[in-house]
């Protein structure tokens, strides 16, 4: 009966040892990296007359998805040009996602 005892405490130290490591390994799983928008710009930053504009190096499309900081959902729109309309925003912090092609950007945009 000891040796049952005995293999079962060993066997558990053996797993607690062996089980961490395996879990670390696990986290080296590489993960994805977001392409930065090259020469984004946004201004003017605080928002004062309802227009924002935002500009990058390829001027390409973009969407744009504008949150509040409960990370709710107030506006999306795609963005063809560099001017955007947030007369519509009531007076806050939000955060911007900007999706330029592959590449990705998240800012803040304070609207008075």
């Amino acid at each position: 009966m000891k040796q049952k005892y005995l293999f079962t405490f060993f066997l558990f130290c053996f797993l607690m040892i062996a089980l961490p490591a395996n879990a670390q390994e696990s986290a080296r799983v590489p993960t994805r990296t977001e392409v930065p928008i090259e020469g984004l710009s946004i201004y003017p930053n605080p928002v004062t007359g309802g227009k924002v504009y935002i500009s990058s190096n390829k001027n390409q499309d973009k969407v744009i998805e504008i949150y509040n900081v409960l990370g709710k959902p107030v506006h999306k729109t795609r963005l063809r040009g560099r001017e955007m309309d947030v007369s519509g925003l009531t007076p806050g912090i939000y955060i911007l996602k900007i999706q330029e092609g592959r590449a990705k950007a998240t800012r803040k945009l304070v609207v008075k």
